[in-house]
């Protein structure tokens, strides 16, 4: 095997140990559906070999016959059939999904071996479907943080130590270019919607080091925040109404900052980010903030481009940094990714994961919210996986940046874009607050 060829298979082996791990329960378990917002874990085990077997051995033509029958293979289309019926479907059971993962990934494996000799495929295939598996194993962590029952997945590894001083502050980014997305040439695993790379010209402003902490997010809340009308937007006001949201989600309602975390009863622990918050909570806060004094004057989220700027810009050289510290791969000293924590890190636990303008723990820990729309990059060109980015183009969507923890750290790079709706809060999102630099902001 070649590097790139045993990369592939190391990384498709950690994705798929993953997956096993979150799905090593009995049926019942993996049959429930705890939310209509995500499937029944046994119809994501089964997708995954689905997409795998549609992309890896059929090549992505789904006209060809495939492992499963092909009715039975339909169950598995996430756009025919949306996830709050999915547990209504006569899905394979656990023991014949497993079977026919399996099956798949020993061709897949047998594909791998086989390329630049007798089979000329892209290798990109391959870590897309890496990329797929691994997102599918943080959506199954979603579902069972909303389950209800004992414990399974016990209380997570050790996270380093935070540092006291940093929450609340905020570092400057001076005007002027920078390099805005990717090519295929420098990232060639990256996903249609972060590419080309074109020279974008960004104002100053100034941006959080670190992710709004639930200390400063109680503030908000004890002040009566949910209840006052001045700090939403017009849609987010209508939604905290209708959903009937007074806190973020998995907060208590009692007063006493506890927390249900994957069944674990905790307190709230005031310097880690906060997380399970919409996008129009994370606006609210911001509006609050800037005007009663929790934060400087003019608090607002950054737009993606800024915060993209702030991850990889580095003046120094005028030159993208491949991750926020430098070209070295992730690990456990720079970032808080891989789902083993199963919870964000303190804020300040990353000092070395620092970007050149000394943003901190933009990697890991919780997918921020941002101010921008999903929209295309100049030059947009759809992959082979056509649908993946273009259907969701001018939709109701905002887009998310930074990855949680719960992210697979082979499928994370800075210029990666996620989208959802403004009002979910299942996924592990946060957000950090950005300032203009106009003469008002601190």
């Amino acid at each position: 095997m070649t590097d790139l060829t045993e990369t592939l298979a190391r990384d498709l082996e950690a994705a798929r140990q993953r997956t096993l791990r979150l799905t090593d329960h009995d049926e019942p378990e993996l049959l429930r559906q705890h939310t209509p917002l995500l499937s029944p874990l046994v119809w994501d085990l089964a997708h995954i070999g689905q997409q795998e077997d549609l992309w890896l051995l059929r090549r992505g033509d789904a006209r060809r016959e495939g492992l499963l029958p092909a009715d039975v293979e339909a169950l598995y289309d996430a756009f025919t059939h949306p996830r709050a019926v999915r547990s209504r479907l006569p899905l394979l059971p656990p023991v014949e999904a497993r079977s026919f993962c399996g099956e798949v990934r020993g061709r897949v494996l047998d594909r791998l071996g086989r390329l630049g000799r007798d089979d000329d495929g892209d290798p990109f295939d391959f870590a897309m479907v890496v990329s797929h598996e691994q997102q599918h194993d943080e959506t199954m962590l979603q579902a069972l943080d909303l389950r209800s029952g004992p414990p399974l997945l016990g209380a997570g590894t050790p996270l380093p130590p935070g540092r006291s001083g940093v929450a609340g502050t905020s570092v400057l980014v001076p005007g002027g270019e920078f390099v805005l997305g990717v090519d295929a040439a420098d990232e060639p695993f990256s996903l249609d919607n972060e590419r080309p790379a074109h020279v974008v010209d960004v104002p100053s402003f100034r941006i959080g080091r670190v992710p709004v902490t639930n200390a400063e997010y109680a503030g908000f809340v004890a002040d009566g925040g949910y209840g006052d009308r001045r700090w939403w937007s017009e849609r987010g006001w209508a939604h905290r109404v209708e959903a009937g949201l007074e806190r973020p989600q998995s907060w208590s309602a009692d007063g006493t900052r506890t927390r249900t975390r994957f069944g674990v009863v905790e307190t709230v622990p005031g310097d880690e980010p906060v997380q399970h918050v919409t996008y129009f909570e994370a606006e609210a806060y911001a509006a609050w903030a800037g005007a009663t004094g929790a934060a400087p004057a003019g608090a607002r989220l950054p737009t993606e481009v800024e915060w993209e700027k702030a991850a990889v810009w580095d003046p120094a050289t005028r030159r993208r940094r491949r991750f926020p510290w430098g070209s070295a791969e992730p690990s456990s000293a720079l970032a808080n990714l891989g789902g083993d924590a199963l919870r964000p890190a303190p804020v300040g636990a990353y000092p070395a994961g620092a970007s050149a303008y000394g943003v901190e723990q933009l990697m890991g820990d919780v997918w921020e919210w941002t101010s921008s729309d999903f929209t295309p990059w100049p030059g947009f060109r759809p992959m082979l996986y056509a649908d993946y980015s273009a259907p969701f183009f001018g939709g109701d969507y905002k887009v998310l940046r930074g990855g949680s923890w719960a992210v697979g750290a082979s499928i994370l790079r800075p210029g990666f874009r996620n989208w959802d709706h403004p009002i979910r809060r299942q996924v592990f999102s946060g957000f950090r607050l950005a300032w203009s630099v106009d003469g008002t902001a601190a």
